[in-house]
């Protein structure tokens, strides 16, 4: 990337902007080139227009604007409202839907001087069936799902955030796969409203950017939480507790990117220790199977009882297996969780994070699937935060590792990940 505004950091951009030393225009038109080399390879954008993009940053330096996110380009997932963008929530059955207001996610961005780049891929229904994405850094592999587009446009210089959502692995995994930060927040810090739900329980709003301190500063100024912005990292190293999800079925390439990130930390001064899962820990992939089966067949009655036969066939089938999920099912495994947070809160009680595995390994090869999410689901269902950081490449893909808070203690989680991100210090953008 030859322009440097394209090497900066949200929170550099956005600083520069709003002292006066870029204008909204410069960024726009810089962004628009990368877009102009990078997009047909890399398919991440559904939906893109120049001129929108061109037209909104004149303005802002027109109203001599200077938000809170003043520059920053955004790519938002298909599955997210936008007035003056097509919503097609991944699926053709909706390719030319216009909605007439936006999502207030894009509505706070957009009044903090955001400059939103485009519509970017979405898996049908953010589920199973692939878009056109493919992986910035061998175009021949899956960028994961279902935040295709915006991860693979963050980790290609297209874009500097990417709106994410997470009802599985759809943030964590694809932000792993290419080697960029994505940060699922615990569960409903930030409002998904005007969002396609797929399970109310379990949707949950996020961020993917280069840097933790940019996901942060997202977050904070879209939560209404000032705290969660960084400033500066922790004076003591964090206490982290080594987690291997069960049934831990990793390939080489995760191990070598946990045991390079053990052994980062513990040089830096951390404590690193073993955590051993509590004997309830395994049941919550069947917990988080349940509750999601139940709801996303509710959720989506209209596209599976009416349209069904419109939709993709992994879709089909997809829909169909949720939908032999019972009531009784449902019901139980909601009873069940207070008992696992019970028994995790005490496996951690003396570390701050947890690190842990945030893919099975580098992207599969191949377009027809976008990989497992084993290793996020149990994280999903729990409603804790949870963060993927880029902590090596292996055969030229990039493999992340995962860092989960407590719930509800998103700061903290955030701080402790800058930390570690300054430890492993990952390339971010795919060449």
């Amino acid at each position: 990337m030859t322009d440097p505004i394209l090497s900066l950091d949200a929170c550099s951009l956005i600083a520069g902007v709003r002292d006066g030393a870029l204008s909204h225009r410069a960024v726009a038109e810089a962004y628009l080139d990368r877009i102009a080399t990078k997009e047909e390879s890399v398919g991440a954008f559904i939906f893109h227009d120049s001129a929108m993009v061109r037209d909104a940053a004149d303005a802002l330096d027109l109203a001599g604007t200077r938000g809170a996110l003043a520059g920053l380009p955004v790519g938002v997932k298909d599955v997210i409202d936008t007035c003056d963008m097509p919503t097609g929530y991944g699926s053709a059955l909706y390719g030319a839907t216009q909605p007439v207001w936006d999502a207030p996610c894009v509505t706070q961005s957009r009044q903090a001087g955001a400059l939103m780049m485009g519509k970017t891929v979405s898996t049908e229904f953010a589920m199973a069936s692939p878009g056109k994405t493919r992986n910035p850094w061998n175009t021949a592999h899956t960028p994961g799902g279902s935040s295709s587009g915006s991860c693979a446009a963050v980790a290609s210089g297209m874009a500097l955030m990417g709106f994410g959502t997470q009802t599985a692995g759809s943030i964590i995994r694809p932000a792993s796969y290419c080697g960029v930060v994505g940060y699922k927040p615990s569960f409903g810090l930030l409002d998904p409203s005007e969002i396609k739900v797929l399970s109310h329980s379990l949707d949950t709003l996020g961020v993917v950017t280069r840097r933790v301190a940019d996901a942060a500063l997202v977050a904070a100024i879209l939560g209404g939480r000032p705290g969660l912005a960084l400033k500066g990292l922790p004076d003591t190293a964090p206490r982290i507790g080594v987690f291997r999800t069960p049934p831990f079925n990793t390939e080489a390439a995760t191990d070598a990117a946990l045991d390079h990130a053990i052994r980062a930390l513990g040089a830096a001064g951390a404590r690193v220790t073993d955590i051993t899962p509590p004997t309830d820990f395994g049941s919550t992939h069947g917990l988080h199977a349940a509750i999601m089966g139940w709801e996303v067949s509710r959720a989506l009655s209209h596209e599976r009882l009416v349209l069904g036969d419109r939709l993709t066939e992994v879709t089909r089938a997809f829909l169909a297996e949720k939908a032999r999920v019972t009531v009784e099912e449902y019901d139980a495994a909601r009873r069940a969780l207070p008992a696992v947070h019970q028994s995790l809160s005490q496996a951690m009680a003396e570390v701050d994070i947890l690190l842990a595995p945030s893919a099975p390994g580098t992207a599969p090869k191949g377009l027809e699937a976008t990989g497992s999410p084993e290793f996020n689901t149990p994280w999903t269902v729990l409603h804790m935060p949870a963060l993927t950081l880029p902590a090596i490449l292996s055969d030229g893909l990039p493999v992340g590792v995962q860092i989960i808070g407590r719930i509800g203690e998103d700061a903290a989680t955030l701080r402790a990940a800058a930390w570690v991100e300054r430890c492993l210090e990952a390339p971010k953008v795919a060449p």
